[in-house]
């Protein structure tokens, strides 16, 4: 099934259809959404250029941004995970100083290493901790692990000070996200949405969300090229705007989440121009297909020369920023418009 064959949705008419209540509300949501920072799209700067999560922190705050979503290994040997305990105090107070929110992200849900990331997150001050499955095995096996995995939280958080966020990456479809927030049972873990995460599960975006919308409390906000790979499908990442995702149009769906308060608390901006990710799944699978070993995600630094690119990729950044808030804005005068 070519990713071209279906038309993109028209978020224009979905907003026109809404009733007044539901378009005010939007305009408001539209203009307020809380958006922050990710240091993925400084990825390069962060493993090569000496970029720290405090640079990071005043780049947050010198966009006007609500807070700061940092994985426990960005910045190398600046990293949250490399701080003792006095230095994570001392990140927190600075957070603190710059009024902004910390949500930490780690790649695993294995024991050793969420337990680390709860105990990161915790010393850090942070709200949230984001955590994804990195199993090799059959589906029905990293089902199973994630479960129990994911059934400890209360263990390493037994005050309940944490929320936490199962994110979709690439391997796991949506009904069997669902399924593990539903058999942990844990009140405090909901699902992280990826833009472009499910294409590699042979999902689609608006599908993928509309399945996952009940569960949705953050975002990870990125645009991407599909790719066919081997049956299924591949993303090569882009900047926001120039690649093959529905941006408004998920947008829209999230901001409409939640009746009396939003319910999505974060919009990540993730810009990840030059990331690949292969194809998991695709429609030739059996019942329970193999998935294969895979490292933590990153981006290769390319043959050139590294300055122009460390470069561009902060210019990317800061160019997300203004694209997804006038996107925002887009929204925000459509849903007036069409009041009346």
């Amino acid at each position: 099934m070519p990713w071209g064959t279906q038309p993109p949705p028209d978020w224009r008419k979905r907003v026109a259809a809404l009733p007044l209540a539901k378009r005010l509300r939007l305009a408001a949501r539209a203009r307020t959404a809380p958006l922050f920072a990710h240091a993925y799209a400084f990825h390069l700067n962060m493993r090569f250029g000496g970029m720290t999560p405090l640079h990071l922190a005043d780049f947050t705050a010198a966009q006007r941004l609500s807070g700061l979503k940092l994985h426990v290994d960005d910045g190398e040997q600046a990293s949250l995970g490399r701080m003792d305990g006095d230095a994570l105090a001392g990140f927190a107070a600075q957070m603190k100083a710059r009024g902004l929110e910390l949500h930490v992200e780690t790649s695993t849900t294995a024991p050793h290493g969420l337990a680390d990331a709860v105990r990161i997150a915790l010393a850090t001050g942070a709200t949230s901790l984001r955590c994804y499955p990195r199993y090799e095995g059959r589906v029905s096996q990293i089902i199973a692990w994630t479960i129990a995995d994911l059934r400890r939280l209360a263990d390493f958080d037994p005050q309940g000070r944490l929320r936490y966020t199962l994110e979709q990456h690439e391997d796991l479809k949506s009904e069997e996200l669902i399924h593990i927030i539903e058999a942990v049972g844990n009140p405090r873990l909901s699902l992280l949405f990826d833009f472009g995460n499910m294409i590699n599960a042979y999902e689609r975006p608006m599908p993928a969300l509309a399945i996952q919308a009940p569960h949705i409390t953050e975002v990870h906000v990125k645009d991407c090229l599909v790719q066919p790979d081997r049956g299924g499908w591949a993303h090569l990442a882009c900047l926001s705007g120039e690649g093959r995702l529905p941006i408004q149009a998920m947008l829209l769906e999230l901001l409409l989440l939640g009746e009396d308060r939003p319910q999505v608390l974060a919009f990540g901006l993730e810009e990840e121009e030059g990331y690949f990710a292969p194809a998991l799944r695709r429609p030739s699978d059996g019942p329970d297909p193999f998935i294969p070993a895979r490292t933590a995600s990153f981006t290769g630094r390319g043959t050139g020369d590294l300055g122009p690119r460390l470069s561009r990729e902060a210019a990317a950044a800061h160019r997300q920023v203004e694209t997804i808030r006038t996107m925002l804005e887009d929204i925000a005068l459509e849903a007036e418009r069409t009041e009346g």
